[in-house]
């Protein structure tokens, strides 16, 4: 495998030995040794249009770039560059494989948990940073890699095909869970219809901002780069402020399978939305920002129902590495939405009381 990675490697014109990097869920990653690149070869099961993918990806990182060096930073350590082929590509196919480089941002590291509430309240930064600079992207112009990637709806609409074609016979072990969801139908649309409604607008989003998707700075953990771009799409901020809370404010890891261990941390939440208002109350509309509380439950609750709907599939879309690895995550999930169901109130106090605080400082200064 490494001599044939080697000669994917040459038509970005490296020459490097090569080994296995990291733990996405989705597409295979490497890195050349020394440090200098990332290969990964793009899971074209999933995103289909590679390129359109790889589109979405180098316009939007060209236009943080500008961005970034606007304002006197380091544009090729605070956003991805894209390597190209040496026919000046931006990825190469080699049959039905699909493969993009990244420079390697030297002398950072990422963070699987956040078990110090500073880590969440610098990503939260990092997030909202990276909305703040692409806030007059024009979003609309972006392809959609994933469709109805967040649309809670038809995430519902997916598990319920599920249930009724229940192709490998697990539908039978899962009643209690189904239940859980189907109790919750009502609130899956609440943002898309406020979308379509036009009362929270389109922006570029993430769409998926694990805290693992920040390179932070090895010597003062500052976010330093937004990662995983693939998922780089219209959407709402909505989305991303959820997301990141679902698996962020966890007390656990996302596969854990001792619900007894599993929380959803108030003061994790709290850190991330101070970091990340910081950056973003400055565009975020009253709606909008109405709803943040209710979009941390919204995306726990969607990526529980997305598991879910995997483990009655047969396991086709996300990695796995045990028997029952995705309803494992499904049940870690759906303990944390049932848990913010319980604090809402006091997270959305929360959030208006950081919002109060921020105003107050703008105000002084």
């Amino acid at each position: 495998m490494s001599k044939s990675l080697n000669k994917i490697m040459a038509q970005f014109n490296v020459n490097a030995s090569i080994e296995n990097y990291g733990n996405g869920h989705i597409n295979d990653t490497y890195i050349s040794k020394p440090d200098d690149y990332i290969l990964q070869r793009i899971n074209t099961n999933i995103f289909k249009n590679p390129a359109e993918l790889m589109d979405n990806i180098e316009n939007v990182t060209a236009f943080l770039r500008k961005k970034i060096a606007a304002y006197g930073g380091d544009p090729e350590r605070e956003t991805l560059t894209v390597v190209h082929t040496m026919d000046n590509k931006n990825y190469y196919q080699d049959g039905d494989a699909c493969f993009r480089m990244y420079k390697f941002v030297s002398n950072t590291i990422t963070i699987e948990n956040a078990d110090d509430p500073m880590d969440m309240y610098r990503a939260g930064h990092g997030f909202g940073r990276f909305q703040a600079l692409l806030d007059d992207y024009p979003a609309l112009t972006l392809h959609e890699t994933i469709a109805d990637f967040h649309n809670t709806p038809k995430r519902l609409e997916a598990l319920e095909k599920a249930i009724s074609e229940d192709k490998v016979g697990r539908v039978k072990d899962v009643v209690n869970e189904i239940k859980f969801v189907l109790d919750r139908k009502e609130m899956a649309s609440t943002v898309v219809r406020a979308i379509n409604d036009g009362e929270i607008p389109v922006r570029v989003t993430h769409n998926d901002t694990k805290i693992n998707n920040i390179l932070f700075d090895a010597d003062t953990r500052e976010a330093i780069c937004v990662i995983d771009l693939d998922t780089v799409m219209p959407g709402s901020a909505l989305y991303d402020f959820g997301d990141a809370l679902r698996i962020g404010a966890s007390t656990a890891a996302e596969d854990e399978t001792n619900l007894d261990g599993v929380h959803f941390g108030i003061e994790k939440f709290k850190a991330f939305a101070k970091g990340y208002l910081e950056e973003t109350s400055k565009f975020l509309t009253k709606k909008e920002i109405e709803l943040l509380a209710f979009s941390a439950k919204l995306m726990t609750f969607e990526c529980g129902v997305r598991f879910l709907t995997d483990h009655i599939d047969g396991d086709t879309y996300f990695k796995i590495h045990r028997n029952n690895h995705n309803l494992d995550r499904a049940r870690n999930q759906f303990k944390l939405v049932a848990e913010i169901e319980e604090i809402e109130e006091e997270l959305n106090k929360l959030i208006y009381g950081i919002c109060a605080e921020i105003k107050l400082k703008n105000k002084k200064k």
